[in-house]
């Protein structure tokens, strides 16, 4: 009878093993009757179940049977004693009644009991609940009767249960797990060549049956239920009551059919995991040896611009997506197949490396088509990136030799010049890089062959190459093309530098000569203080006039290269029309005024020479009407190169300048005034000298 069953009735506490002995050991059973009257067929299903815990052997001891009368009336009492001799006659040793404080008829009581000694079969005895440790310890009797024994019913009715329960769960569960590893034996041949049925399961969890016996068997081997006031310890379901060896049977029968079952679920797991793996990597395999491709096979282009090949690119990432996914099961199957080799069981191994190795070989080179697609895809993408860039470059030096020059000066034409150069270098480099790529390119469309599954790829290869031969050809044609305007322009821009720098030069020799003049108006102003310093300075002038000569010269030359020039460049000089007059007029007044100065200064030679010449010798009397005439002859040039200071030099164009300044022209004119003077005095001297000769 399970404790479930009458769960209602237990939990009414009509009887109950407290786990109590007597002095012979038997156990202890307490009947405590209450006020209300006790149900008797209640009474006797309790008492059945209690009687039926424990062992034979506890039972060949006997039971001492407490009756609590305290609450209960006297006829109560007596039915009770008498069910005793029904249901438990043969265990019950001894009945004690624990009379109330308001004692029964002692004479009625003692009568019956003692009447009925003999037919019942056991010896009844009357005592009152102090003088009940005559019969039974204190320590074997519950806190009702004065003990110190702590029973909790609840308690022990859960322990019950869970007793219950987990001999059931463990029996049920023993039955089914033999049952399957009886059919796993039996049918582990076939197993390998069909699939196992995995609908056949235990009805309840192995590992929560183990986790209640673990605890029950704990509690039992420490011998004791906590109390619900942690009491003093209690345990009724004892080595004596058969509940610990029970439990450990059951847990042992049930850990090794359980390790049984789980190699057998071990089995059927990593059978079936085989049979999904090889499953998947079919799955992988036939993809990527189908679908995926097929998908390659179509993808021969490279395209014609970056545009493109940017959308053949795009088309291969989505392909590369495709197969990613693929890849990432790759991953994961290999993964596993590598722990189910680790495993080491040597039955698979062989079939685990082959599915292995036919996964590998195809992913490997699906991924490395996919890889040389991309790196083809790339090189077409860079070589058409350089040519974009090129043509960008020859399209923007066309455009520069396209428009006509006109710079300022010559420091731009260089600037120009250099800008034009650079652009020719910058040419020459895309070009190399162009041809660089192409090559790379080239060659891995000549290795394209080996990937193409059996296809004849030839004729896409030729479209690939003819296109690839052609843009290289034709920027090359292009590059020659601008390099030969280039030419024609770098020689007309240095035309214009060398006509810049005629203008400039030319412009310099008018500014130089223009300096002369300014020198000899402003400095060259002295006369000489006599004869030999005028010659020098006469010299001096020379010598002057030779280098103005020479620039202006050289501005002539100058100025003819620029017609030249301009002639060859069909243009016209910006400068050279007014510098040529300009020089002209300059040289011009520097021709009048050097004229000028020559005629000062072989007239100030005259009057010096005569001047010093009379002034020095002794003249002979004879000869002096002639020294007065020359006397006359230097006064009278004198005169004239005074006067000849004062006039200004006259030019063309009616404009006028002077000599120095009026200070330096008033210097010079009166020293030739002081040697005017001299003379005179010398002539009058001599007058004087020729009128006392005649006298005499």
């Amino acid at each position: 009878m399970d404790a479930t069953v009458i769960l209602p009735i237990l939990k009414k506490k009509l009887a109950f093993l407290s786990g109590g002995k007597d002095r012979r050991s038997g156990l202890i059973l307490t009947i405590p009757l209450c006020l209300e009257q006790t149900n008797m067929d209640e009474l006797s299903v309790t008492l059945d179940y209690l009687l039926s815990i424990p062992s034979e052997k506890c039972k060949a001891r006997g039971f001492t049977v407490i009756v609590d009368g305290r609450k209960s009336q006297w006829n109560v009492v007596k039915t009770v004693v008498l069910m005793l001799q029904n249901v438990v006659p043969a265990e019950v040793s001894l009945v004690c009644v624990v009379k109330p404080d308001e004692f029964w008829d002692k004479k009625v009581t003692h009568f019956c009991f003692w009447k009925e000694k003999d037919r019942l079969g056991f010896e009844v005895i009357l005592v009152s609940a102090n003088k009940l440790t005559r019969y039974i310890e204190p320590c074997q009797l519950t806190e009702d009767f004065g003990g110190s024994l702590t029973y909790d019913h609840m308690d022990w009715l859960n322990k019950r249960l869970t007793f219950e329960k987990f001999t059931k769960e463990s029996t049920s569960l023993l039955d089914e797990l033999t049952l399957i590893n009886s059919g796993s034996d039996k049918g582990n041949q076939q197993e390998k060549e069909r699939s196992i049925d995995l609908n056949f399961l235990p009805s309840v969890d192995p590992e929560t049956v183990l986790q209640t016996g673990h605890e029950l068997l704990s509690e039992l081997q420490q011998r004791r239920f906590n109390g619900s006031d942690g009491g003093v310890s209690w345990s009724p379901m004892d080595d004596e009551l058969l509940a610990q060896p029970q439990v450990m049977k059951l847990l042992d029968s049930l850990r090794e059919q359980y390790t049984r079952y789980q190699e057998v679920c071990r089995q059927r797991s990593k059978r079936t995991q085989l049979e999904e793996i090889q499953q998947k990597v079919m799955q992988v395999v036939n993809w990527l040896e189908g679908p995926g491709s097929e998908q390659l096979r179509t993808q021969w282009g490279i395209g014609d611009s970056i545009r493109a090949s940017q959308a053949l690119q795009q088309k291969h990432e989505e392909i590369e997506s495709q197969h990613s996914e693929w890849f990432a099961v790759y991953v994961e199957l290999n993964q596993q197949i590598a722990a189910l080799l680790n495993a080491g069981d040597e039955e698979d191994l062989v079939e685990l490396k082959a599915l292995q190795q036919q996964l590998s070989d195809v992913c490997y080179r699906q991924a490395s088509q996919l890889e040389f697609r991309q790196n083809l895809l790339q090189a077409a993408l860079d070589f058409h990136g350089v040519a974009q860039d090129l043509s960008q470059q020859l399209d923007g030096l066309l455009g520069m030799l396209c428009v006509d020059v006109a710079p300022a000066d010559g420091a731009s034409i260089q600037q120009t010049l250099k800008l034009l150069e650079e652009k020719l270098k910058s040419v020459d480099l895309g070009l190399q890089g162009l041809r660089e790529k192409g090559q790379n390119l080239l060659d891995q469309i000549s290795n394209q062959a080996s990937w193409a599954y059996g296809k004849d790829v030839t004729t896409e290869n030729k479209e690939n190459v003819d296109h690839i031969q052609g843009v290289m050809d034709d920027m090359q044609l292009r590059k020659q093309r601008c390099e030969d305007m280039v030419d024609v322009r770098r020689l007309k821009m240095l035309q214009m530098v060398q006509l810049f720098k005629c203008e400039e030069d030319a412009a310099q020799a008018v500014e130089w000569l223009s300096e002369l003049l300014d020198a000899l108006l402003k400095t060259h102003i002295r006369l000489g203080d006599d004869a030999q310093e005028t010659k020098i300075l006469l010299e001096k002038h020379r010598k002057f006039v030779d280098v103005a000569q020479s620039t202006y010269d050289y501005g002539r030359q100058l100025l003819q290269a620029t017609v030249v020039l301009c002639q060859s460049l069909r243009c016209t000089s910006r400068s050279s029309g007014d510098t040529l007059p300009k020089l002209n007029r300059i040289w011009k007044q520097f021709t009048i005024t050097s004229e000028e100065r020559v005629t000062r200064l072989e007239m100030a030679v005259a009057f010096h020479s005569n001047a010093e010449k009379v002034l020095q010798e002794c003249p002979d009397p004879s000869e002096s009407i002639n020294d007065m005439e020359q006397f006359d002859e230097i006064e009278s040039v004198g005169k004239s190169l005074l006067d000849r200071l004062t006039v200004p030099v006259v030019y063309p164009d009616g404009t006028e300048q002077y000599f120095g300044s009026p200070s330096d022209m008033a210097s010079t004119a009166e020293h030739i005034r002081e040697k005017i003077k001299l003379v005179c005095l010398r002539k009058q001297q001599l007058r004087q000298t020729e009128v006392c000769t005649t006298e005499s």
